[in-house]
């Protein structure tokens, strides 16, 4: 079926309300693709929509495994984005998995960090606060970021600059302002 199709059956009637096109369709993109059938759109294009479809449905738990996966760097803000607003806006909850830290930046109110071995074994942290989760899984990493003043994205340090050294020794490894 085309992608239209594909969205009327996840959204009801929701799909005619005017909410809808500027809360899902606009902000996912999805609007030039409606007409095209769902087994020939690109990896990006298949993905907004299952993002647009799965946003689309009343539920109260939404699971969404690397939404940002096919998707350039323009189209993960806008995802997180509409995920967030969806989310908050239903009054519902995200469970997303994902390894893109800026998406998660951008998504995530709390963050469960998950250690172990890939293939063999995993735990997974109690549920942290963005800044506390974040802070925690870039410890472990020995990765440093902050927060670019004009864009407001994340930035990862350079090791051994001057801005690592000092968030290190301050244990701030997630700089969130």
């Amino acid at each position: 079926g085309t992608a239209e199709e594909v969205l009327r059956r996840a959204a009801g009637t929701d799909y005619v309300e005017a909410w809808y096109r500027t809360e899902i369709i606009e902000p996912l993109h999805v609007k030039r693709m409606l007409d095209k059938e769902v087994d020939i759109l690109s990896g990006g294009e298949l993905q907004r929509v299952a993002i647009a479809e799965c946003l689309s449905r009343k539920a109260d738990i939404f699971l969404l495994d690397e939404p940002s996966a096919y998707l350039d760097v323009e189209e993960r803000l806008a995802v997180a984005k509409a995920i967030r607003r969806i989310t908050k806006m239903r009054g519902v909850t995200a469970f997303v998995v994902e390894h893109d830290i800026v998406t998660q930046d951008f998504i995530a109110d709390k963050i469960m960090v998950f250690d172990g071995e890939s293939g063999s074994y995993g735990h997974a942290g109690n549920p942290l606060s963005l800044q506390d989760g974040m802070n925690e899984f870039l410890r472990q990493m020995n990765v440093t970021f902050r927060r670019d003043g004009d864009t407001k994205r994340p930035r990862i340090n350079k090791p051994d600059s001057r801005l690592d050294k000092d968030q290190k020794k301050r244990g701030a490894y997630y700089y969130r302002n």
